[in-house]
């Protein structure tokens, strides 16, 4: 154990070393990205999440989403994302500098979500979304919680769930969404990343013969 110190030394130096070039490198290349201004459209993206849908973000990570879906379309290199109608372009690091917490997710037992609102040939409406939460599918657990049956006093509500069959209340009653309910459903319409950044273009690569244009990979 003579050279114990040394070893021990020698140990914290190699993590010290490992951390401050994952942790500082990566903040150091990542960490000063701003919003993109755009010209053309006279405004910068991506652009903050704002009321209902803030507050549903909270929700979205409260009720452990993440667990279930990411919000990280890949490339098509790296699978079918994008012909699954997730996406039409990779997700870059812009996308999530307003997000203190990051919902990236780690498993796909549902879809992809960082496109949702923006899919095409159609995206889902605040109705099918609300009817999912309350009933569940096949993949999709029911959050009933977040929902409240009462009878029906004078009119029925504005927000009351148009359910028929076996999801149907009783007679005299309704289902009505709670203000968590359609906070999450804000969120997740808010959810479009249909914008282009310069870094999220695939890469060109350059003609046989010719030297890239390291300008334009700067850009990039």
């Amino acid at each position: 154990m003579k050279n114990g110190f040394i070893f021990l030394l020698g140990l914290f130096t190699a993590i010290a070393l490992s951390w401050a070039g994952i942790v500082l490198g990566t903040h150091a290349q990542l960490g000063a990205l701003t919003p993109y201004y755009d010209d053309t459209e006279g405004k910068s993206f991506p652009e903050r999440t704002t009321g209902i849908a803030a507050s549903g973000q909270l929700v979205y990570a409260d009720l452990g989403c993440a667990a279930c879906h990411t919000q990280q379309v890949r490339r098509p290199d790296y699978g079918s994302d994008q012909a699954r109608g997730w996406g039409e372009r990779q997700s870059v690091a812009r996308d999530y500098i307003h997000q203190s917490l990051p919902q990236l997710g780690a498993s796909r037992l549902g879809p992809d979500l960082a496109n949702l609102a923006g899919r095409k040939p159609s995206a889902p409406d605040a109705e099918d979304l609300l009817k999912l939460l309350y009933a569940g599918s096949l993949t999709h657990p029911p959050y009933k919680f977040l929902f409240e049956q009462k009878s029906i006093v004078g009119e029925s509500s504005a927000r009351a769930l148009r359910l028929t069959g076996n999801l149907a209340p009783a007679p005299g009653h309704e289902v009505v969404p709670s203000d968590r309910a359609l906070a999450l459903v804000g969120y997740l319409l808010s959810l479009n990343t249909a914008y282009d950044y310069p870094e999220s273009l695939p890469a060109t690569p350059p003609a046989a013969g010719h030297a890239p244009d390291t300008k334009q990979e700067a850009k990039k």
